[in-house]
């Protein structure tokens, strides 16, 4: 693991309002992840942990403080720039898969390749090593319904390293999953890491997935509580 810091969140907070009133989501959160690193965020529904990835990531932005992913400031984007550095520097792997049911395995993982300029030859190339890497070489032309959870979320994974992010953001990758298959795709997020280099920062509510990361931040209630390492 690198000493570089990858990601650096300085007092963010993020708040949301309903009618009149204000929902305070994060407050003051202080976070550095190194790159190279495997974190796992904890904490009970409704902690802001999904939030706090999602700014990470770039869907949101926070109320007040400062994120800095790979030495950019994503508060002081547009939404024109950060939607752009958000394809080309994240991959996001979600609970529920979010695979559209209509195209093949490789045409979704195909999807955030048709935001870059590379041309077709150079995208099917990047489409099968993908593939072959979450071990569904041979389940390229197969969609959703004719794949099991775990291969969905296989499928999943590969969609979101096939542009070579520089982190890999994973909301509860593992929660819609039985054991052995959230095992399995534990493994594959382990072997990202240790052997690809890849930057995790993974959301999960079960002690079992976070005990694969290098660390684990708890927050409670919009604030970091602790660091167990």
């Amino acid at each position: 693991m690198s000493d570089e810091v990858l990601v650096r969140a300085r007092n963010v907070s993020k708040e949301y309002r309903r009618g009149s009133e204000v929902v305070h989501v994060l407050g003051d959160v202080n976070v550095e992840v190194p790159r190279g690193d495997f974190v796992a965020l904890m904490g009970p529904s409704g902690s802001g942990k999904t939030t706090l990835l999602n700014l990470i990531g770039g869907l949101d932005r926070a109320t007040s403080g400062s994120i800095d992913v790979a030495g950019q400031r994503l508060d002081q984007m547009s939404d024109a720039v950060l939607a752009r550095w958000r394809a080309d520097h994240v991959g996001f792997v979600f609970q529920m898969y979010n695979l559209l049911p209509v195209l093949t395995a490789a045409r979704n993982v195909e999807l955030p390749l048709l935001l870059t300029k590379l041309g077709r030859a150079d995208r099917e190339k990047r489409i099968a090593a993908a593939l072959a890497l979450v071990g569904l070489a041979d389940r390229a032309k197969h969609k959703p319904k004719e794949l099991s959870g775990g291969q969905e979320q296989r499928v999943g994974i590969a969609r979101a390293i096939v542009a070579d992010p520089t982190i890999l953001l994973c909301d509860e990758p593992t929660g819609d999953l039985d054991r052995k298959s959230g095992d399995e795709i534990l493994d594959l997020l382990e072997a990202l890491n240790a052997k690809h280099g890849k930057t995790i920062l993974m959301v999960t509510h079960d002690p079992h997935a976070a005990a694969r990361a290098k660390h684990t931040l708890h927050l409670d209630k919009g604030a970091l509580t602790r660091e167990a390492v």
